[in-house]
């Protein structure tokens, strides 16, 4: 798994934000396990630590919320 960070730009149901990446991608997130299990918000204009597959680089995880 690598590590990315970036901000989120968009809400989507079930969970799941668009994620603009550092280098300006645009990637779809979920939320990691533990972070719905501790009900952590995540609001679009937050900065997150993404965990992303190096065989799929369009989805990702969010692993951490900054702010």
């Amino acid at each position: 798994m690598t590590e990315v960070n970036g901000v989120v730009s968009e809400s989507l149901p079930n969970m799941q934000f668009r994620v603009t990446l550092e280098d300006g991608r645009e990637i779809l997130a979920h939320l990691a396990g533990r972070m719905r299990l501790h009900r952590i918000r995540v609001m679009p204009g937050d900065k997150v630590k993404l965990e992303m597959s190096e065989y799929d680089l369009d989805k990702g995880r969010i692993v951490y919320r900054s702010s």
